[in-house]
């Protein structure tokens, strides 16, 4: 069947969705890209579009009619539409349904799950190519990991065993749309269920486990940094995607392949002040958040859904990652990454990143059929080749 649509954005009247499709407009009003707007209010989306001869489409979260008749318009579903749990399961259905290829950025590990539990079997059927956490979470990770695996066995024959992932340079904040999927996912009645599915360091795995244990939550010293660690907060999805990509590569990283992620603080008795104090906070954040007293508070003076930074924070935002890669046998093997973006890594950088997702999905000669894939098995290359031309975002050996 013909499809109007390369790529139909759902949320665009969103903080981010708008980001979305100013970056569209902008990189490919006068290309062959054929995209579409599509939501639940129309003349809210005619009205953001301010006037760009954009086609724009009606369809409702909860609807499934108006979903297949929408899903099957476009080659592939672009959405920011969360928390993902409460409104992107029926698009999910509806896109495996009509093999429409389809992406997101949800960071909900349980959601993931419970998606590619229920449609994995159909999506490879129907042929669509469902892709989660297109955007900061989880694609420097996802594709640093793959940069460095793939640089590791060009120069020395092995994958490293064992990558560690560290912020170097970080600004920008979180996103009201983040805080409200946390929120719903403390306040949703299978809690209980969802916190033991984040606790196994394997969960988004469909077979094969492997050395990675809990994340670590207190200060440890890192001698490879010569500094002191403590928690990064998205630490529990990104690592759950990373060895969810060796499985789905089968296995490229090694058996015994083992991933984690940090903040470098610094050494001696600051660095370890400042470690723990990161442990602490993150902990203590988790701990409010899940408390039915607390948690109102904490949505009080966090941003709400819609709610982002100014236009001159997204634009001034950036970040710089550094993953170590440790050789099996050789330390003076060993390799180091740097992951770097411009622009705000929530917002800025986000909408960037999902966009070229999107079109790698719509455009590119991938190397997977219909499933459930991470950024890195679905399009790692073509990612790699896209995102340092088009979306500012580089990968490079040290």
């Amino acid at each position: 069947m013909e499809r109007p649509y390369d790529i139909i954005i759902w949320g665009a009247t969103g903080f981010t969705g708008q980001l979305v499709v100013d970056y569209m407009s902008k990189n490919y009003a006068n290309s062959n890209v054929r995209w579409a707007v599509a939501g639940r209010n129309t003349e809210k989306l005619t009205s953001i579009l301010a006037g760009r001869d954009v086609p724009v489409l009606q369809a409702d979260s909860h609807d499934t009619e108006s979903l297949d008749k929408l899903v099957q318009q476009g080659r592939v579903v672009l959405t920011t539409v969360g928390p993902y749990a409460r409104y992107g399961s029926e698009l999910v259905a509806a896109c495996v349904r009509h093999g429409t290829h389809y992406c997101d950025l949800t960071g909900e590990v349980h959601w993931m799950r419970e998606m590619i539990t229920k449609h994995q079997e159909e999506a490879v059927a129907s042929g669509a190519k469902i892709v989660h956490t297109c955007g900061f979470d989880s694609i420097p990770s996802d594709l640093g990991v793959y940069f460095l695996q793939q640089q590791m066995q060009a120069k020395h024959g092995v994958p490293a065993k064992h990558i560690k992932y560290r912020p170097r340079a970080f600004s920008g904040g979180f996103s009201g749309g983040t805080i409200d999927s946390m929120m719903a996912m403390m306040e949703s009645e299978q809690r209980g269920s969802i916190i033991k599915t984040l606790a196994n360091p394997y969960c988004l795995n469909d077979k094969t486990t492997g050395l990675d244990g809990p994340d670590r939550m207190s200060a440890y010293f890192d001698e490879d940094f010569d500094a002191w660690v403590g928690p990064f907060v998205m630490a529990s999805v990104n690592t759950r995607v990373v060895r969810r990509s060796n499985e789905l590569l089968n296995g490229a990283y090694g058996a015994d392949f083992r991933y984690d992620e940090g903040t470098v603080i610094s050494k001696g008795a600051k660095g370890f002040l400042g470690a723990t104090a990161v442990g602490i906070g993150t902990g203590a954040f988790a701990g409010l958040a899940a408390l039915p007293v607390t948690r109102p508070l904490l949505k009080r003076f966090l941003p709400k859904p819609g709610e982002g930074p100014t236009p001159e924070a997204i634009e001034n935002g950036h970040y710089h990652i550094e993953l170590r890669g440790l050789h099996p046998t050789d330390p003076s093997k060993n390799m180091t990454a740097h992951v770097k973006g411009d622009k705000d890594p929530g917002y800025g950088s986000t909408s960037k990143m999902i966009v070229e997702s999107a079109l790698a999905l719509a455009q590119d000669d991938l190397p997977v059929e219909g499933g459930f894939w991470t950024p890195a098995s679905a399009m790692g290359d073509a990612l790699l080749s896209r995102l340092p031309t088009s979306a500012g975002v580089t990968f490079e050996i040290e």
